[in-house]
């Protein structure tokens, strides 16, 4: 039994306001505090996971840069990626992090395949592939059994930023979006059209609506 979820949609919030809201929140929760689902786009900003090795960022110009406190190596946020933010309490719903990163990865690929794309997760990285090119980054921290951080998915953005990094830390790692691959260009469309599946996979119900 839960206290449910809550699925907000954010529209365009900068980065670390957001990021310190989620700490926040997993720090002030208690058990009885209801499950938030985050969805959002972010001006352009790097974000380093707690490891990264800043070998990675080769030339990030005029484009912030934050050390963050997820897993995971460098990514790159900016305005057309829909980024999805699952705050969760896992202990409460049964998950375990594992659970969460293949729920994660299988609501972007069921999204896609709505959009005829043939989306795919791969085991030696995590996030979403397209004919070896990333389409979804997942990165997550969990504290205190609850999870913040999670996926960002590139819908119709400028992909130059990318070239400015070791994507996740591959070297020469390409990067593909929806809108290239003949889906569609609008971040909360595809946030709506994702959230029944992500919802699904986490162990809600379907039909909650994005608010």
């Amino acid at each position: 039994m839960t206290n449910g979820v809550r699925l907000r949609w954010l529209d365009m919030q900068d980065y670390e306001p957001v990021w310190r809201r989620m700490q926040a929140l997993t720090e002030e929760r208690d058990a009885t505090t209801r499950d938030e689902i985050w969805f959002l786009q972010h001006p352009p900003v790097f974000t380093l996971g707690m490891a990264a090795n800043r070998d990675h960022l080769l030339a990030p110009g005029d484009i912030p840069v934050v050390a963050i406190d997820r897993g995971g190596q460098v990514t790159y946020h900016g305005p057309g990626q829909l980024v999805v933010y699952p705050l969760i309490d896992l202990r409460r719903q049964k998950l375990g992090v594992r659970d969460l990163v293949t729920a994660l990865e299988v609501a972007v690929c069921r999204t896609a395949a709505g959009y005829a794309i043939d989306a795919y997760p791969r085991a030696d990285a995590p996030g979403v592939y397209v004919e070896g090119r990333k389409l979804a980054s997942v990165g997550l921290r969990v504290r205190r059994g609850c999870s913040f951080h999670g996926l960002a998915c590139n819908v119709a953005m400028d992909l130059e930023p990318f070239r400015r990094i070791n994507p996740c830390g591959f070297q020469g790692l390409e990067v593909t979006q929806l809108k290239d691959l003949g889906g569609p260009d609008d971040p909360e469309q595809v946030a709506r059209d994702l959230a029944p599946h992500l919802l699904a996979e986490l162990g809600y119900p379907a039909d909650l609506l994005l608010t």
